[in-house]
Order: structure tokens, then C-alpha cells, then sequence
């Protein structure tokens, strides 16, 4: 039987995917339910979270949960809800991130803005990693994680809050990958160009700047997702930062902000 048409084990495998309810997350939770993985689709808003899990191929295989991961108390609230729904979670997708504003410079910023956007996206980010990694080591079991970071990890887009957490997270990526890979658990970071979902709403104009000539959608991103998550296709990867950006990385178009 080929990999690419099993490329998982419903039987034994389970995701929690965060930030599911719109964009990325989206795309790549409702692409787990239609290989057959029961999947906890995480995310702040109860409407679009609910509304995901009712549009995906196997509604019967998405478990919603709505909470703020800012919140230290949430995130031990979703381990909980995930292990009571799914049992054991082996593929980890975290692409909870708040709004991000281009107002938001670096002499513009709140401390609360800052704050939240390093909560969501590094904070929770390492603690459901690890926390989901304990259960997994005990068990003996491998596991497969990915994280969202950004272009601007390590580019600077004038949105020093975002760009900084998306920092955060892509190290975190390897020093998790260094960390739990003698265990089987493989820790890789997917990072987006310029996608017309979630909460970005793009210039039609980026375009011009994008080799291959247009925005990128949210479900550009879930294919290649799916292919890092499993084990059976991409067993020998991790530490690795897949870019699925048109080509926008290879062009350099941002300006300072007006201060």
C-alpha cells in the first residue's frame, strides 16, 4: 500500500490542533478529519470553531473546544479536554495567534498587546509541547508536533510584537526537536508567506512581490502540513522549518513604519 494514501493510523493516532477555528488552523484540522484522525479543533472563538468542525468531512471526528490561550488555567483545561476526548494526542498543531495590526509598531505597542500575542503563541505553545510530550515519553509512544512561526521570525515586518513571538517559537522548534527526538517525537515548524485566511487580510497588490504570482491560501498550507505530521512519510524530519510561501522570501518589500 503506498504511504501517500495512508499517511495515518486512525487507529492509534489522535491531533489537537489549535487556532482551528479559521485560516491555517482550519485548514489543516479539517484536512486530519478527512484522513480519519479524531481531532480536537481548539480555538478562542465558539462560533468559527463550531462552524469548523460542522464543515469537515467527519463531524463525528472533531471535538471543539473554546477557551483563551493567554490563560495559564486554559491551556491545563485543553490537555484535559483533548485526553478526554481523544485519549492520547500524538500529532500537535499549534497555530493559535492573536490579531496582529500593522498600527502595532515598535513605538506603538501596548504592553497588554505584547503581552497576549508572546501568551498565545510562545507560552502556550511550549507548555502544551511539553505537556503533551510527558504523556507520550511515559506512554513510549512517538508523536509528531508543528508549530506556525512566520517569514518574520526573521525578517522585521514593523510588527515587533508578532515578529518576536514567531522568533520564540522557531527556536523552540529546535530545541524541542533536539530535546524529545530520542524519544520518537518529531518537532518541525511550518512557516507561511503572504495567505489570504485568518485573521491577515492582504493587499491584492502583494501579489506583484510573490514569484509565483499570487496570495497564498489556507489550504495551500494543509498538504504540506499533513505530510510533515505523519510518521510514515516524513519519519526521518524534524527541527526543520518547511516554508510554503510562493517564493515571497526570496524578495524584500517592506518599508519602516511612519512614526
Amino acid at each position: 500500500m503506498s504511504i501517500f494514501s495512508s499517511p495515518f493510523d486512525p487507529a492509534r493516532e489522535a491531533a489537537l490542533v489549535t487556532g482551528a477555528g479559521n485560516g491555517i488552523g482550519r485548514a489543516i484540522a479539517q484536512a486530519l478529519v478527512a484522513e480519519g484522525v479524531r481531532t480536537v479543533f481548539a480555538d478562542v472563538n465558539p462560533d468559527t470553531v463550531a462552524a469548523a468542525a460542522r464543515a469537515s468531512a467527519r463531524p463525528d471526528l472533531a471535538t471543539t473546544w473554546v477557551g483563551d490561550l493567554a490563560d495559564p488555567a486554559a491551556r491545563e483545561a485543553l490537555l484535559a479536554a483533548a485526553a478526554a476526548a481523544v485519549g492520547r494526542v500524538t500529532h500537535f498543531v499549534h497555530s493559535a495567534s492573536p490579531p496582529r495590526r500593522e498600527a502595532d509598531h515598535a513605538m506603538a505597542v501596548s504592553a497588554a498587546t505584547w503581552a497576549q500575542m508572546h501568551a498565545v503563541n510562545l507560552d502556550a505553545g511550549f507548555h502544551l509541547s511539553r505537556e503533551l510530550a510527558r504523556r507520550l515519553i511515559a506512554d513510549r509512544e512517538p508523536g509528531s508536533f508543528l508549530l506556525l512561526t512566520s517569514l518574520h521570525a526573521g525578517t522585521p515586518r514593523n510588527i515587533v510584537h508578532y515578529s518576536t513571538a514567531k522568533a520564540g517559537l522557531a527556536i523552540l522548534v529546535k530545541e524541542l526537536a533536539r530535546t524529545f527526538g530520542r524519544s520518537g517525537i518529531r518537532v518541525n515548524a511550518l512557516v507561511p508567506g503572504a495567505i489570504a485566511a485568518g485573521g491577515f487580510v492582504a493587499d491584492p497588490a502583494l501579489a506583484r512581490h510573490i514569484p509565483l504570482g499570487r496570495l497564498g491560501q489556507a489550504e495551500d498550507l494543509a498538504p504540506m502540513a499533513l505530510a510533515v505530521l505523519s510518521n510514515r512519510i516524513s519519519a526521518y524530519v524534524t527541527g526543520a522549518a518547511i516554508v510554503v510561501d510562493g517564493g515571497l522570501s526570496l524578495m524584500n518589500w517592506f518599508e519602516p513604519p511612519e512614526i
